[in-house]
């Protein structure tokens, strides 16, 4: 997992950072930095609810035949994987991406005339760990308490990827009367 984790990073990494060091505004660095922070709460969301979800519920829609339920089932009965790729992989990377684009930030801001280093970077540094640690508290508390839906809606975007990619993270049982 470390090597993949890595070159998800670099690849990651160099793209966010490239855009940037080429952001027409400071907006859109921001907004990206946003973005890769809400990336992260996202799928701590997804990690820990996956965690706690009940296969009750989940078997009971997949009994109906409701698009997304086997799929949410397949995440549950593999929630360690799915908790340590969503939580360890997917969260630190954009950690780490958001901590060194807030520094490409700082540099661009410390580069304006006038600007005051040490207050900048110090600031940034806090508003970047404020709102990651504040989202995934938050993020957790709600994935505690809809652990379910968000399961089973997470199991509806595995479903639809499945239609239109065939692609599956997880192998699912045979239906009844198949074959392996």
């Amino acid at each position: 997992m470390g090597g993949g984790t890595f070159f998800i990073a670099l690849a990651l990494g160099y793209g966010s950072q490239f855009f940037i060091a080429k952001a027409p505004s400071l907006i859109l660095a921001f907004a990206l930095l946003m973005l890769i922070i809400l990336i992260g709460i996202i799928f701590d969301i997804i990690g820990m609810a996956t965690a706690v979800a009940s296969k009750a519920s989940l078997n009971a829609r997949a009994a109906k035949k409701i698009a997304g339920a086997r799929q949410a089932l397949a995440l549950v009965n593999n929630a360690d994987r799915v908790a340590s790729f969503s939580t360890d992989v997917v969260g630190d990377i954009s950690g780490t991406l958001s901590g060194a684009l807030g520094a490409v930030i700082i540099i661009r801001l410390v580069g304006q005339q006038g600007a005051d280093d040490v207050l900048i970077s110090t600031v940034m540094t806090a508003l970047v760990a404020a709102v990651t640690v504040g989202g995934k508290a938050w993020g957790k508390a709600i994935a505690l308490r809809e652990a379910d839906e968000i399961v089973f809606w997470v199991g509806r975007v595995l479903f639809v990827l499945e239609k239109i990619v065939g692609w599956r993270p997880f192998k699912h049982p045979p239906k009844k009367g198949q074959r392996p």
